[in-house]
């Protein structure tokens, strides 16, 4: 029987330990992992000068914190150097393989670190987004009572993923993906300062150097995965010089290159030209811009949410059932993942530019909201105010008060707007799909407002 590891046995790694380099024999990505924040290569907006966690590892103060970003981006790096800057004891778990008892016990390692070494404990856990409700409520004794420093890294929104009150006592920092001045800072850093590649004659290729910054989509791992293959498989000519081309990076990356990039201009045309394409009622050439953002790599959630939106933007009422079928769109790319969920953005993509149209409910939204901005204050009709208790109803609270259900077709002739806005008309349905039936019942039971 193993015998099981004990605070003696598995001592955490310490700022120093932290900061050793790699060894030459580990992946590329690994070898070149920044150690400390000065070394890390974007994301700016949390870790530049007078910057959150910048402002935090100068203080050697942290509070636990969320990493919330795209793969590649440096969550991991970012928790390796913040306990490096500020010397603590460093824990680490992946949510994949980790169990409660798994947590548990490291959690009583950090408290023993935290007396045995007088250090504050870092406990880092990789997607923590995969923890299920009991797991993450196992945290929230020992963040509340500072045994742990939680940082938690995350490729999902934690607003759905994380539990709330583990949220409450957390801070969430969301990270980006790496533009192309930041993939080519990490891609020359990685030829002239990596032990093995800077003792090799290497010549990258313009158009191969552009291929490697579209297809690694801002994930400098996969950059420097793709670039160690590419190099690996690279013939040498004469002068053992290697030349990395085009066709070698693709090869590397198992698919040719795109224009597309997710964070650049071809990637908000492309989303644009699919919208307008449904709400035109063109189901081919939407079906279309949607292989394109397929083949590009396009973050199926992206595409699903944009289409949740439109659902209700341009075919609302109309047809009621989009909105069903858009929301269970995401619910399924999302559990089934790529490849096959091609096949299901397809059959939605169909129905959605096939459906009748209407922008009806959007327009009424927008044109309530500007009256509720321009007149926040206006009082509720007394008649359909709450009356909980005898003083409200001696005030009137609730007098006057008609119940639909008693009455023909469930409505009764009473004015629920502002006296202001009596006359007011937001929702115009249309005359298409299901809101032409919507279109007549409010003739019926309304006639002053919806005339024929």
């Amino acid at each position: 029987m193993a015998k099981k590891q004990t605070f003696s046995d598995m001592q955490p790694m310490l700022g120093g330990e932290l900061d050793a380099p790699a060894d030459r024999f580990a992946p590329l990505a690994e070898r070149m992992r920044p150690r400390t924040l000065d070394d890390i290569v974007g994301q700016e907006h949390v870790l530049g000068e007078g910057k959150p966690l910048r402002l935090m590892a100068k203080s050697g103060t942290l509070h636990s914190m969320v990493l919330w970003g795209p793969p590649g981006t440096g969550k991991t790096t970012i928790a390796r150097a913040l306990a490096s800057n500020t010397g603590a004891a460093f824990f680490s778990l992946s949510a994949v393989s980790s169990g409660v008892k798994e947590l548990r016990e490291t959690i009583e390692d950090a408290r023993r670190a935290n007396i045995k070494l007088q250090k504050r404990s870092i406990l880092f856990i990789d997607e923590i987004h995969r923890f299920s409700k009991s797991q993450q409520d196992a945290l929230l004794g020992a963040v509340e009572n500072g045994t742990i420093t939680l940082i938690g890294a995350t490729t999902e929104n934690p607003s759905f993923e994380v539990i709330s009150p583990l949220l409450s006592r957390s801070r969430v920092y969301v990270l980006e993906s790496l533009g192309e001045i930041s993939l080519d800072r990490v891609f020359q850093k990685a030829l002239t300062d990596d032990i093995e590649l800077r003792e090799q004659k290497i010549t990258v290729d313009p158009t191969a150097r552009a291929s490697l910054f579209a297809l690694s989509g801002g994930d400098a791992r996969k950059l420097l995965s793709a670039l160690e293959l590419a190099i690996s498989i690279a013939p040498a000519n004469e002068d053992r010089e290697l030349l990395v081309t085009q066709e070698i990076i693709e090869s590397a990356f198992g698919r040719k290159a795109s224009r597309y990039d997710k964070g650049g201009e071809m990637h908000y045309d492309i989303i644009s030209a699919f919208i307008k394409s449904i709400r035109n009622s063109d189901p081919n050439a939407a079906i279309y811009w949607l292989a394109r953002m397929i083949e590009a790599g396009e973050d199926p959630e992206f595409i699903a949410r944009r289409m949740v939106i439109l659902a209700s933007e341009d075919i609302g009422n109309a047809d009621p059932m989009a909105l069903v079928m858009a929301t269970n769109c995401w619910t399924a790319v999302t559990a089934v993942g790529w490849p096959e969920s091609r096949i299901i953005f397809s059959q939605v993509t169909a129905y959605l530019a096939s459906a009748p149209k209407s922008n009806a409910s959007y327009t009424a939204i927008n044109e309530a909201m500007e009256d509720a901005k321009a007149n926040p204050n206006m009082p509720v009709p007394l008649h359909i105010r709450n009356a909980p208790t005898s003083l409200m109803k001696e005030l009137g609270y609730g007098k006057g008060y008609k119940y639909a259900h008693s009455k023909e077709n469930a409505h009764a002739e009473m004015n629920c707007l502002p006296d202001e806005l009596q006359e007011k008309v937001y929702y115009n349905p249309t005359q298409f799909g299901q809101e032409k039936i919507i279109s007549e019942r409010l003739k019926e039971i309304d006639p002053s407002k919806y005339k024929s």
